[in-house]
This record gives C-alpha cells, structure tokens and sequence, in this order.
C-alpha cells in the first residue's frame, strides 16, 4: 500500500474511533437526559390523575377510575397504571408488554439500556389519604427517540466524513507529489537516467529528501560522465589520429581487417589511398600550424565523402596518407568526388599561401572488388595506385589488375535468382552460438542468412549483398529472414537473434508490421533484435522508441559491432539496451595488445554499470577466451565455438 493510502487509512481510523466515542458518549448522555424525562413524565402523570381521581378513590369507584385510567394509558406513553387505596388494594390496574418498535435494532437495545422509573403520588381527599397512584412510562418512546437521533448523527457523520477524506486526500496527495517525483527519480536512475526536480517543495522536511535527491542524482550522473570521458580519452589515445580525430593506422587496418576478412559481408566496393603531395615542401612553404590546417581539411572531406555510404571505413594510415574503404562502386561518382576533393584542398593550400606547391596537390590510387578475401593485399594495390598517380603528376590513379573472383557473376539471371529467393522466403538460414563465459550457457543463437546458389550452396554475403541493395529488397530480405524464424522461434531450443539493417529500423512502416507480427506470436521472448552501432547512432531517437516496444512484449535488445564508432557510446543511457556486442576488430589481438585489453576492460566496465550484458565478437583462440575471462565478459561468440549450422541441424 502507498504512503497516501496508509495516511488516508490511518486518518480514517482515526476519525471512526473519534466519531464512534462520540455517537457513544451522546447516546450514554441523552439515555441520561430521556430517563430523567421519562421520570419526570410519570411523575406529573401520576400528579394529575391523582388530583382528578381522589374524590373517586375515596369512594372506591372503580368504574370511574377504570374509565380515567383508560383514557391516559391509550396515548401510548405508558408501560404500566397502578391505583390503589389506602390499604394498598388495587382498586384498578392497566399495563402493556414493553414493546419496542422494530425501527430500533437489537444491537443499539443491547448497547443502551434504558429501564423507565416507577414514579407514584399519594392521593388525600377530604384531609384523609383515598389511595396511591403508580405510573411508569413506556420505554420503547425512548429507545425510538434516541434510535432516530442516533441515525442523523451516523448519516451526518458519514457525509462529514466523506468530504473530510476527500479533502484530506487531495491535500496530503498534494503535500506527498514531491515524493512520488523522488520515487520516479529512483526508478530511472536504476536504469540510469538522471533526472532532477526543478521545482522544490514549500515542506521543509519533503525540501531536504528532494534537495538530497537530487544531489545523489547529480553526483551520479557526474561519476557516469566522468567513467565515459576517461574512455573516450583512452580510445582517443589508442586508436584515433591526434590532429583529425579520424582512425589511426592500427585502428583502420583492423576495422579494415574486420569488415573485408572475417565478416565477409561487405559486398561490392573500392577501397582509396588519399595522399596530400609533398607534405614536407608544404610544411616549408606555410608552416606546421597550417599545413595541420589542410590536413584536417582533408580529412573532413574525407568523411563527408564517406557519410554517403551505407558502409565505410575512414582512417589516417601516416602523415599524408590516408584510406577510405567505401561500398561506392561507379567510376564515375568517384571521379567527381576526388575531383571536388582536390578543388577545395587546393583553394584552401592557396589561401594559406602555398601558391608553389605541385598540382595536383593530392594523389589518390583505388582498386575495386566484388568478392573480398584479404585486405592487406587491397591496400597494397591501392598504395600502388596511388604511387603511380603521383609518379605520373595524376590525381587518381585505378588499380588495373583486379582479379574477377566472384563465383556468381552479376548478370541478369543471378539478379532474378536473388530476388525470387527473397520474395518467395527461401532464404537459408544459419546460426551462431553464444555461449556464457562461465558456465558454457548457450545463452542465444545470432542469425546469419544466406542465398542458395543456382548450385544450392549457401554464397557468401559478399555475392549477394550488393544485389540486393541494388534491387531495393533489404527491407524485404529483413521481413523474409523474421517470417521464416518466427515459424521456427517455439520449437527451436534457442533464442534466436535477428540482426535489423538501418534501412529497416529507419522505415515507420517496417517497424510497424514488426510489432504487429510479434504480438501474434506464440513466443516472443525467444526472439532477440540486434541493430550495428552506427545505425543505433544514426536513429538513436528511433531505436530508443522501437526499444521500448520491444520490451513492452518482453523482446531483448543488443547493439552489434559495440565500441569502434568514433562518436563514442552516450547513446546507451538512451536506448538502455539488454547487451552489446564488442566488435571483433577489438577481440581479434587482444592477447597481445596492453591496449586493446584495457580498452576492452573498461567498455565491460561501463556496460555494466549500466545494467547491460556485455558479449564478445569473433572469438577464436583459446588465448582470446581466456583474456575475456579475465575481464568478466559475459558471453562470447565467434569459431573458437564452432562453425555456423543451419537452423535446422540439432543444437549441441
């Protein structure tokens, strides 16, 4: 029960116990005031009668008497009329059984006892005594006046009491609001928002609880501030450049490695080398300050370039060099681009001074895929490209020596097969365990799909993705994937986790029919969602709100590909998703990098504290697993568990 409704139980109480006492001292009291009334009745009775009978009570006329006698008791204010004469003879008698109307309930007759007083008046006629008259009046007139008092003090006391308890309610609700407010800030701050309250009560003793409150909360909230500031300065060390704020050379190269050699999904793209010609003549024809100028420039340039990707990778390899992996794929687009590109780093270089610096003043090498299998190689031939554009005086220079290793060409009828594929929900499905770090609980199984070649082999990611954006099916790919593991969620023994692309979670109709599909099913609590962390922070207001229906129907909520994206990680006090997933670029040398382990350390630690599980990626060695240990991981994922299975095979 709620502090109010105690108050306004106990003020009730209270009340009825007062009200009661008092119904009970007023009956006691006019009980009192009603026998003197009735002693007083009977006695001026007898007074009368006696003065009106005694010539007749000499004479011992009992007709007389009879008749008199008869006359009074019939108003029905009499128990019992007793006449005598003065030897104590009855000379006549007239009495009633002391009836109470049924009016008065036997409770109240139970709990006031009323007996009427036998009052009598000694009769003298003639100077000598004629007799004695005995009257008693009727006690039920009592009881039936004190009833009838007694119930319009009850129904007085009942609307009285109704509006003090309304009155009463509203005022201590009002008095108590500033409580429930501290109560709404205890239950966000365990789920870690940080609310305060602007405006502080008129109360002194409710002033103080909110005024400590609130210093909590802001204490809080500083300690979390601080915790993410001092991450994001380690990550600013470890893995970002220093004057761009762009990926370092170890950081690209992994995230590189991550996207292009393990996931395997990247599909069709180019990957550039942008270099600023002849950074030192620069620096002697306009200084350090300036030159840094130019490369930040550049490297905002840079990421505009890359913002218009779905998937990209952006980094600064050494001082001039930079690399930009994009899913960009029209000659074309990029020509305009690097041209654009050039344009602007040269007018700024002019402006700054350096009018004697080469033209052009950048020198860019590309190399294009379809079907990726090592990255290193890629930044070779992009490296290559780009020495021999500066070799020639050129602006971009494109790889010549691609090697066609796509299994499936993009013809025509492999177009045709993709979309027949998703539109007609034959999609083959595969899973991945993840595994708790303790006890090997098999904690969920991750999706991964695929389309069956024209040879009914599963093709990788890489040969179809692409396809598929092309032919504007990803959301339709997402629906597909949904409906095919929802006929399989109930009887499958493992929760099974569906990741969403960014096109999905940013469509209001997408997300709609994903609700509504989800409320229909039998089992929605074995059904897991997962969005990368750059759509989380592209749609962080949109995920928030898709978050919250998902846990309204008891559906878990991860973030993919956690801690790489230079934006940090603030959004999950808004999202508050159940776990994340650390990036495999992160995992993949953990065992041999100091820096990388603390990083990872502290990601777990702050997840944590934020009540969310923290599971890792692309775990594939003994030594990997054990380092996550260490660390408290919560769970893992990655070869080192096995392969990915079809859906369907047993679950070991």
């Amino acid at each position: 029960m709620s502090l109010v409704n105690q108050l306004i139980t106990a003020i009730f109480a209270v009340l009825i116990g007062l009200v009661s006492g008092t119904l009970y001292i007023m009956s006691d009291s006019s009980r009192a005031i009603l026998e003197n009334q009735l002693e007083s009745h009977a006695q001026d009775s007898a007074t009368h009668l006696g003065l009106y009978l005694a010539p007749y009570m000499a004479e011992e006329d009992s007709a007389t008497i009879e008749t008199a006698v008869n006359a009074i008791f019939d108003s029905g204010f009499y128990q019992k009329i007793t006449v005598t004469n003065s030897e104590g003879t009855v000379l006549f008698e007239k009495n009633t059984p002391p009836l109470i109307s049924d009016e008065v309930p036997d409770w109240f007759q139970q709990m006031i006892h009323i007996t009427p007083p036998s009052m009598s008046r000694e009769v003298t006629h003639q100077w000598r005594q004629a007799g004695t008259i005995y009257v008693q009046s009727r006690a039920g007139y009592a009881y039936e006046k004190l009833w009838r008092g007694a119930q319009d003090s009850i129904l007085l006391f009942i609307s009285l009491s109704m509006i003090c308890l309304l009155s009463i309610s509203y005022l201590v609700r009002y008095l108590l609001k500033p409580l429930k407010s501290v109560e709404d800030q205890a239950v966000a701050l365990s789920q870690k928002r940080f609310i305060e309250q602007p405006k502080l009560p008129s109360t002194r003793e409710l002033r103080y609880v909110v005024q400590a409150m609130n210093n909590m909360v802001h204490q809080v909230r500083n300690m979390f501030d601080e915790q993410t500031r001092n991450i994001e300065e380690l990550r600013r060390s470890a893995y970002q450049d220093g004057l761009t704020g762009l990926s370092n050379q170890r950081s690209s190269e992994s995230q590189l490695a991550e996207k292009l050699d393990y996931r395997d999904d990247f599909g069709h793209g180019s990957l550039l080398i942008i270099r600023l010609v002849n950074l030192q003549k620069i620096n002697e024809l306009i200084g350090v300050d300036k030159t840094n100028t130019v490369l930040k420039l550049l490297a905002n340039q840079l990421e505009g370039m890359a913002s218009k990707a779905d998937q990209s990778v952006l980094g600064r390899l050494s001082g001039a060099d930079f690399v930009l992996l994009t899913d960009q794929t029209d000659p074309e687009q990029t020509r305009v681009a690097i041209e654009n590109l050039e344009t602007e780093i040269e007018k700024q270089l002019h402006q700054l001074g350096a009018t004697e610096s080469e033209r052009p003043v950048i020198s860019v090498g590309s190399c294009s895929f379809k079907e990726t299998n090592n990255s290193k190689q890629l930044l070779s031939e992009a490296r290559l490209a780009a020495e021999e554009a500066a070799r020639i005086h050129g602006l971009w220079k494109q790889y010549d020596q691609v090697q066609e290793t796509t299994s499936e060409p993009e013809d025509a009828s492999w177009k045709e097969h993709v979309a027949n594929a998703i539109n007609q929900r034959q999609i083959f499905l595969q899973i991945q365990k993840v595994l708790g770090i303790s006890s090997e609980e098999r904690l969920q199984g991750e999706i991964l799909a695929r389309i069956l070649d024209r040879e009914n082999k599963p093709a990788p990611a890489g040969e179809f993705i692409n396809v598929v954006k092309d032919l504007g099916l990803i959301v339709e790919m997402d629906k597909a994937i949904i409906e095919q593991v929802l006929d399989k969620i109930a009887t499958h023994p493992l929760p099974l986790t569906i990741n969403l692309s960014r096109e999905a979670v940013s469509s209001d109709a997408f997300r709609s029919w994903l609700i509504k599909k989800l409320k229909s099913c039998s089992s929605p609590a074995k059904i897991m969602f997962e969005v990368d962390e750059t759509g989380v922070l592209n749609h962080t207001s949109i995920v928030s709100e898709f978050r919250k229906e998902l846990q309204s129907l008891g559906i878990k909520f991860g973030v993919d590909h956690f801690g790489v994206h230079p934006s940090g990680f603030a959004y999950l006090y808004a999202v508050q998703p159940d776990y994340v997933k650390i990036d495999g670029s992160l995992i993949r040398s953990i065992e041999g990098s100091a820096e990388d382990k603390f990083f990872v350390s502290s990601l777990i630690s702050v997840v944590h504290s934020l009540g969310i599980h923290a599971y890792a990626e692309h775990v594939e060695r003994e030594a990997q697993l054990s380092i996550l240990k260490s660390l408290e991981v919560d769970g893992t994922q990655g070869y080192f568990h096995g392969a990915p299975t079809p859906i369907d095979h047993p679950v070991d």
